[in-house]
Formats: C-alpha cells, sequence, structure tokens
C-alpha cells in the first residue's frame, strides 16, 4: 500500500525547483494567452474594415431649404435686381412727377402759375373791414367765407357778374401790383367798379377813388380755377 509522501522529508533543493517550474508555467501560459488574444483582435479589425455595407444610406437635412442651386441663384439674381430696381424708379417718378419749367419772369399765385388773360378799365374805390365801411355787415368774413385777414388782407370786392370769385387781378397802386384774388362783393359794386380793402378805413380813405385799367389773369398750369368758397 502506497503511502502519501510527507512534505517535510522532501529535500530544500527539490521543493525549491517545483516552486520554479511552478511559475515558469504560469509565465508561459499567460503569454499564449496575451498572443492568442491580440491575433484575434486582428482579425475582427481586419473583418470590420473590409466588411461592405448592406445599403446604401443617403443622409438628408430636413432643415435644408428647397430650391435652385446656389449657382442657379446666382444667375437669377441680376434679372431679379433689375425688375426691382425698374420698379422703384416707377414709384419714384409717381411720388415726384417732373417739374414743370416755366419761362423766366413767370408770375405765381398761391404756388401755381398765372399768365395775362386781358385788362379791363375799372373804377376803383377802397373799404376797411370795420362798421364805417361794411355796416352790419363787419364780421370779420368776406363773401366767399374767408376771414379779412386773407392773403394779408390784400384782397377785392367785384361784381360776380364781371368778375366771378377767385378771379386773379393786378391793380396798379394796390399791394405794389402784385396779383390780389376777388373774394368779397358789396351792395354799390356793380357792373365795372372794385373795391379793394385795407386794414384800416383811415388807409382806405387815403386811395379815394381812381379810374385805372386793371389786369385779369388767368392760371398758366392747366389746371381749372378752385372754387373759392372750399377753399380756406
Amino acid at each position: 500500500m502506497k503511502t502519501r509522501t510527507d512534505v517535510r522529508t522532501l529535500s530544500p533543493w527539490r521543493v525549491q525547483g517545483w516552486r520554479i517550474a511552478l511559475r515558469f508555467g504560469i509565465s508561459a501560459a499567460a503569454a499564449v494567452s496575451l498572443l492568442g488574444l491580440t491575433a484575434y483582435s486582428a482579425v475582427l479589425a481586419k473583418e470590420a474594415r473590409s466588411a461592405q455595407p448592406l445599403a446604401a444610406i443617403e443622409v438628408i437635412n430636413a432643415d435644408a431649404p428647397s430650391g435652385p442651386l446656389p449657382s442657379q441663384q446666382r444667375a437669377e439674381s441680376p434679372q431679379k435686381n433689375q425688375v426691382s430696381d425698374d420698379r422703384a424708379t416707377d414709384r419714384r417718378a409717381e411720388a415726384h412727377p417732373a417739374t414743370k419749367i416755366f419761362p423766366a419772369g413767370t408770375r405765381f399765385f398761391d404756388g401755381r402759375p398765372v399768365r395775362a388773360a386781358r385788362t379791363i378799365e375799372m373804377v376803383v374805390t377802397a373799404y376797411s373791414p370795420d362798421g364805417r365801411s361794411c355796416g352790419s355787415f363787419a364780421d370779420g368774413m368776406t363773401a366767399t367765407l374767408h376771414h379779412v385777414s386773407t392773403n394779408g388782407t390784400k384782397l377785392v370786392a367785384a361784381d360776380p357778374k364781371l368778375l366771378p370769385y377767385g378771379a386773379l387781378l393786378t391793380i396798379p397802386g394796390y399791394d405794389a401790383g402784385n396779383v390780389v384774388p376777388v373774394l368779397d362783393c358789396g351792395g354799390a359794386i356793380k357792373g365795372n367798379r372794385l373795391d379793394v380793402l385795407f386794414p384800416t378805413h383811415e388807409e382806405a380813405r387815403k386811395w379815394g377813388v381812381r379810374k385805372i385799367k386793371v389786369t385779369v389773369w388767368d392760371y398758366a398750369d392747366g389746371l381749372p380755377r378752385e372754387n373759392p368758397r372750399k377753399k380756406r
């Protein structure tokens, strides 16, 4: 019958040899395992590089704007810009119509050009806006409902049958020969008679009575005369 060897009976040299052999075996096994793991990793990497995708997938950005390519947009831009420029020019032309040029010496009234139409010999008197001239009608308003201060208190009363309201006149000696409007009438102003307005009764009396040729003016811009009863 075999019996178990007593370790205490083994020689020290023999025990030391076993330990060396055990360490060598463990180291060899670890080296072999590491080598095998490295080779396996290399194989996997090679297969991964050589593997082909199952399908070609194109990623489309949903946020990307649809439409012509940038090169097409650049080609169309000059034409669009030209159309926009033309429209802008038309709008500017409508907003700022061409200014008419009138000959030197053209006279104006209320911002509109006027030209002499005819002359009439008139008997011209003067009045003031107070009660001494207008009596009970001295309310500071003319027959066309304009205040007596209109046009710097430089206006005329006439017979509407001869010179309608809004007619334009120049009267020698009155308002330095400037064009003045007919905006009033009077009970004693009939036919070829005129009454020129002065701010005070004293100035009106200084005028007196004069028989002179009066020039009648028409607008030269081709537009009709405005109704003085509507324009205040």
